[in-house]
């Protein structure tokens, strides 16, 4: 466990989202995936747990999205959190709505909780039905690899193109008592902001009212979720959904709470970590991007300017290429669709000064290229038209990227 920091909380190493009190989950191998990797797993909580989801703003948006959605909001609550990989599960029209229904009621049964109780989430392939045979022989079996130390398997049953599992556990006071939250997710191809190809899951044993936790989720989403890019594409079937099982001990926390702002801190340092885990893991990526955008007029142009900077091939490529090329940064400022001062502009690659006051800098080539060779580069650009700031996060864009992605069905 790290020292406790200045925002009140302390990551717990080994954390997963069973470290909350009162949650448990698992992962096992149905048949979906051709090789023998976990493919259907499950967070359940001791009980019915306070909810929030967010979803993918695409408006192909999958059959299992809407069927938690209606779970969410019969009570505003889950008990049961069923995901599968392989298979998306999105475009298959009636037959998917059906399937995803069946794998609810399923679920439901299995662990012997109402089926508004039950979220579903699926990703993989789009537009195949999925062979619900394997799908609900695997559900009869999941209650038997659900534990207090399932953590992994369940970090392990979500992953497709992911090269690593993303999981981060954190600790903190509410009241003098301690509250976890903790995180796992997975995503590395599709995506972009307003929910990319990735599922979110976040648990907490923080006693905090379904609409409260729901406010939280959207206002952390955008600053973390919403600010990652790998590739431009937004799917079908994204989405972050959190639980508060309220178990802790440590009574109601609001926004009015003494220790509300730790709690937030802790809660965003969470959807952080488990964001830049994706934007650091894309398909065929070698480094972890971050740009941050100061001196912005508004906290808007601010997110728009470094999202459209982050998310731009060019300079993608070019710090795959460890190219100083900072015209291509300059470019995608110019198009973010925000009024810039066009004589204003600084721009910096770590802590080497490439432009000032929108005129050429001298820098060290040799230096530059060896800081982008790194496997973390910042970008830094500031407008020098406000006071407004703004983080997004992506990946170098890769000859291995073409090479997945050219046969992902295959």
């Amino acid at each position: 466990m790290t020292a406790l920091g200045n925002e009140g909380y302390v990551v717990v190493e080994g954390g997963s989202v069973t470290t909350p009190a009162g949650f448990r989950a698992g992962g096992l191998h149905c048949g979906l995936k051709k090789t023998e990797r976990h493919d259907l797993g499950v967070i359940v909580c001791d009980v019915p747990a306070q909810a929030a989801g967010v979803y993918t703003l695409n408006q192909f948006q999958a059959a299992p999205l809407a069927v938690t959605k209606e779970s969410i909001g019969a009570e505003g609550k889950l008990q049961v959190m069923l995901v599968n990989s392989g298979n998306a599960n999105a475009c298959t029209g009636k037959q998917g709505e059906d399937d995803a229904r069946a794998m609810r009621a399923a679920a439901a049964r299995a662990f012997g909780v109402a089926e508004h109780y039950v979220g579903v989430t699926s990703t993989g392939v789009i537009g195949e039905l999925l062979p619900m045979e394997k799908v609900l022989s695997g559900i009869e079996r999941l209650p038997a690899e659900v534990s207090s130390e399932g953590g992994d398997d369940f970090c392990q049953a979500i992953l497709t193109t992911d090269l690593v599992k993303k999981e981060v556990c954190v600790r903190l006071n509410v009241n003098g008592r301690p509250v976890h939250i903790a995180g796992a997710a997975k995503g590395s191809g599709m995506i972009h902001p307003n929910m990319a190809t990735m599922l979110g899951f976040m648990t907490t044993d923080a006693d905090i009212e379904s609409s409260v936790l729901q406010g939280l989720l959207n206002e952390v989403t955008d600053s973390t979720f919403n600010m990652i890019t790998v590739d431009g594409d937004t799917s079908t079937n994204d989405m972050v959904v959190a639980m508060a099982s309220g178990l802790a001990g440590s009574g109601r926390l609001t926004p009015e709470h003494a220790d509300w702002g730790s709690f937030r801190a802790a809660f965003a340092y969470v959807a952080e970590y488990l964001a830049k885990a994706i934007a650091r893991d894309g398909e065929g990526a070698t480094k972890l991007i971050e740009v941050t955008v100061a001196g912005a007029a508004s906290r808007e142009a601010a997110r728009a300017i470094a999202k459209t900077v982050i998310g731009s091939s060019l300079v993608k490529s070019a710090c795959f290429g460890a190219d100083a090329n900072w015209g291509r940064i300059i470019a995608a400022v110019g198009r973010a669709g925000h009024p810039v001062q066009t004589e204003t502009v600084d721009i910096r690659l770590g802590d080497i000064v490439t432009l000032q006051q929108s005129r050429p800098v001298r820098f060290d080539e040799d230096q530059a290229a060896a800081y982008l060779k790194g496997d973390f580069v910042q970008i830094h650009i500031d407008l020098h038209m406000g006071e407004e700031t703004a983080t997004a996060w992506g990946c170098d864009l890769t000859y291995d990227y073409v090479r997945i992605n050219a046969a992902y069905r295959t």
